[in-house]
């Protein structure tokens, strides 16, 4: 969830690494800092808050060098604060590090470095690490290695790194070696980028753009050594490495506003241009199919598939819900739906006949990712459904489909999710032409989606309605989301929006499943807000509808703009464009998406950075 930037060469560092923890501001943070090696020795300037307090301060104690690392924290270890903000030192200051992600054993390695006179300044596992190299490097110095010789330091980071059990990307300096900055990773996301003369490091991709178009993404435990004059790569276990160079494309860096307030109402607003990226190109009009290109597997491997796992966390895992719905009646194929974090911790019973799809928007979820490697490991077929091209997901996979949504901003995702719930409708239609679905059936589905951009930005029309509904309801403090069949899943995310960025309880549920249990809930103060389009059973949602009025409690309900009698039963109707059932959760999602952005405005709540929420979530 953290994000590195690192620089080594002949530019002036600062503003690299100001600028590039502006482009990981995506990812979520609660403080920021950078180091920088000058003249003088090390620099470092920290800062709870954003990037630009951190810009403010070294504006006022500026900073100069040829060579740095920067952090934006995310807390895990300690509370938010410029103590425990990074970089952190070890020693007496002759170690400088950043890092991201968890170290699980912090714990016992503190207590073994404070009984060997290590004094420990903030609360975080990080400052663990710092010590435990500092110790090392300071060991191998008595065994007569040179300070100045590089294979010193790298020696005592190999010596630590295999002392920490848990993830780490780690961007690490030595005062002792001016023009060094060394890059490892352990489940934690790294890239490096290779300029003439000079190279970058970084969590993702993103600060490198404009600056490289080569780039070397690290894999576990794998080290690399940089200086102004050239790149080593190593294993941590065994040795030397020849680096595989990558050209860096399809990254963008568009993360301006736009004349938009937020990043959640801009991305919100894009999802027209955003399910036609999802569609363009894929739709096969004389085969009535979908098309992919990059699968990687055969039409016999694919028809020889007699089960399909998704599995994936939080918004992701809400799509593929809906793709479950869709793959199981277009392919007739069964699906299940799991969770990530539950399924790389299971022994569930598959064969090289399972084919797993991990659903992500970042493509570096660490419980999506360790889920997908366990199934890989097993033998089965892994694919991503990804939206980052270069991501550890999409490098890992067996094959997969890109969303090409754009960066998403907003902590919150929207457009990640419509774009998801596209590319799974997708391969619905290409699973299902594979075998039973016919070819009207076919032409049909392309036929509709093909209407689905025009049809978002229509819905998008009831933004001044959601808005005054919002008004009328912000300061409630329960919510209950209901709906059935394809919109339960919308349901179960609308509800996730709202506890997400507004900070009211909220809950989904199959409208069915009131009479079980949620009803008790119902009152004068708990909004029922019933996502009900016109299906096979809307008559039956239309009586939960009737049962929760009967019990005074106030329905906003999503419907059909050809429904004339919702608006007899609802207190509060938003309507959206009639489409085919299987479509509907394109659209029922986008008032669900602004209703909590409006109530969440309207409460004082920071719609883009959610309090405790990152975007990617790159730990356990």
């Amino acid at each position: 969830m953290c994000g590195i930037v690192g620089y080594v060469g002949h530019r002036d560092v600062k503003d690299f690494l100001l600028e590039g923890l502006h482009r990981l501001e995506y990812r979520g943070y609660d403080s920021a800092g950078i180091a920088v090696m000058g003249r003088d020795g090390i620099s470092i300037r920290k800062k709870v808050g954003k990037v630009r307090e951190l810009a403010s301060l070294i504006e006022s104690s500026p900073v100069t060098g040829k060579s740095g690392i920067g952090h934006t924290r995310w807390a895990t270890h300690g509370e938010p604060s410029d103590i425990n903000s990074h970089p952190h030192t070890g020693g007496n200051g002759e170690v400088i590090i950043v890092h991201n992600g968890v170290i699980e054993n912090y714990q016992t390695l503190k207590n073994q470095l404070m009984e060997l006179g290590y004094t420990f300044r903030s609360a975080t596992d990080t400052e663990v690490i710092a010590h435990l190299i500092a110790h090392h490097y300071e060991e191998q110095l008595r065994l007569g290695e040179d300070p100045a010789d590089v294979r010193t330091c790298v020696k005592a980071i190999e010596i630590s790194l295999r002392k920490l059990k848990g993830t780490y990307g780690l961007g690490v300096m030595f005062r002792d070696q001016p023009g060094l900055v060394i890059g490892a990773r352990n489940g934690s996301p790294l890239v490096i980028g290779i300029g003439k003369g000079e190279y970058f490091l970084a969590s993702d991709a993103s600060p490198l753009v404009g600056y490289t178009t080569e780039v070397v993404y690290l894999s576990d435990h794998e080290i690399a050594i940089l200086t102004p004059e050239r790149m080593d790569l190593l294993h941590r276990d065994t040795g030397k490495m020849s680096p595989s160079i990558q050209t860096l494309n399809h990254v963008s860096t568009d993360i301006e506003l736009n004349g938009y307030e937020h990043y959640m109402l801009k991305e919100i607003f894009e999802q027209p241009q955003t399910i036609e990226n999802a569609i363009r190109g894929r739709l096969d009009d004389e085969e009535a199919t979908a098309r992919f290109g990059g699968l990687n597997l055969t039409p016999q491997q694919l028809r020889s598939i007699d089960r399909i796992v998704l599995t994936a966390c939080g918004t992701s895992w809400h799509a593929g819900l809906v793709g479950e719905y869709l793959i199981e009646e277009f392919a007739r194929v069964p699906v299940e739906v799991e969770y990530a974090s539950e399924l790389r911790y299971r022994n569930p019973p598959m064969s090289d006949r399972t084919m797993v799809f991990a659903i992500t928007q970042s493509g570096e979820t660490a419980d999506t990712l360790a889920a997908m490697r366990e199934c890989k490991r097993k033998g089965m077929p892994t694919l991503a459904i990804c939206n980052t091209v270069g991501s550890s997901i999409a490098r890992e996979a067996d094959g997969g489909i890109y969303l090409h949504a754009g960066p998403e901003i907003g902590v919150a995702s929207t457009k990640a999710f419509t774009s998801q719930v596209t590319v799974l409708t997708l391969l619905a239609l290409f699973l299902g032409r594979m075998r039973n679905l016919s070819y009207s059936a076919g032409k049909r589905i392309i036929e509709n989606l093909r209407k689905m951009p025009d049809l978002a930005a229509k819905t998008l029309q009831c933004n001044e309605v959601v808005q005054a509904i919002a008004e009328k309801y912000y300061q409630r403090e329960n919510f209950l989301y209901m709906g059935r069949l394809y919109n339960f899943p919308v349901a179960l995310e609308g509800a996730l929006k709202l506890k997400e960025i507004s900070y009211i309880h909220a809950e989904g549920y199959p409208a069915a499943e009131m009479k079980h249990g949620p009803i008790a809930l119902i009152s004068e103060e708990t909004p029922s807000v019933f996502v009900v389009p016109k299906c096979a059973i809307y008559p039956k949602v239309i009586s939960n509808i009737e049962e929760v009025k009967a019990r005074k409690g106030p329905v906003i309900a999503i419907a059909c703009e050809s429904d004339e009698t919702i608006a007899d039963l609802a207190d509060e109707v938003i309507y959206v464009p009639d489409v085919d059932e299987f479509l509907q959760p394109i659209l029922t999602a986008i008032p669900l998406q602004l209703l909590a952005y409006h109530i969440a405005i309207l409460r004082g709540c920071n719609v883009d950075r959610p309090r405790n929420l990152a975007k990617s979530v790159t730990v356990e």
